[in-house]
């Protein structure tokens, strides 16, 4: 198509727009753009629907989308992958030397590297102190007590547990002999009865064996 056949086409649909009423040019306008107005500027909406109309003719082509396989053929030419599940899928096997190692075989070991015994029985714990033992990143050997003002560091304590009414009566009975506090009348209660063993030494050992004498 010439070049003087598509500007006489234009202008003709120039006078022809500008030729419509204000409801069919806002029709138009509507159809061309995509929006709505009321505008009476005639002159405004001609415009707006020739810059419309011309860019719509200079946009490109759509291009053709690549055809999807149906669900057909995806079956005939593609192989179905066996479904797996949580459950199904092996636990992950522990690895390293530690891996075969029971319980009790992982508490030897630790009291062999780090020195003193353990009542843990928590597999990751055990492997994990045994290993910074190793590597010199923790205190190996016994537990050293914390000394108090004059006391030696090489001391033990000794547990002992009891009912709580009967603790509260034997406290009674070590007040009402004037005894200080908890820790001379059990001192003195172990001197006084390593006494009545005939172990007249190791009483000898507890210094306030003689706070209750019988």
């Amino acid at each position: 198509m010439s070049t003087k056949t598509k500007t006489a086409k234009t202008k003709a649909k120039k006078e022809n727009l500008a030729a419509l009423g204000l409801p069919a040019l806002w029709e138009r306008f509507k159809e061309a753009t995509g929006e709505s107005t009321k505008s009476p500027n005639k002159k405004f909406l001609v415009r707006r629907i020739e810059e419309a109309l011309a860019a719509r003719a200079v946009e490109p082509a759509p291009a053709e989308e690549p055809q999807r396989p149906t669900r057909t053929s995806a079956r005939e030419t593609s192989v179905p992958e066996p479904e797996t599940t949580l459950a199904e899928s092996p636990p992950p096997k522990p690895r390293g030397r530690f891996a075969a190692m029971t319980i009790e075989e992982l508490q030897t070991k630790y009291l062999e590297v780090v020195g003193r015994a353990t009542g843990s029985d928590d597999r990751r714990y055990l492997i994990w102190k045994i290993r910074e033992a190793e590597k010199g990143r923790i205190n190996v050997g016994p537990r050293k007590t914390r000394a108090r003002d004059g006391e030696p560091l090489d001391v033990k304590i000794l547990p002992l547990r009891v009912e709580a009414d009967v603790a509260d009566k034997m406290d009674e009975a070590w007040r009402a002999k004037g005894i200080k506090n908890r820790m001379e009348f059990f001192r003195g209660a172990i001197g006084h009865y390593l006494a009545h063993l005939g172990a007249r030494d190791a009483a000898a050992l507890f210094t306030n064996a003689g706070a209750t004498g019988a």
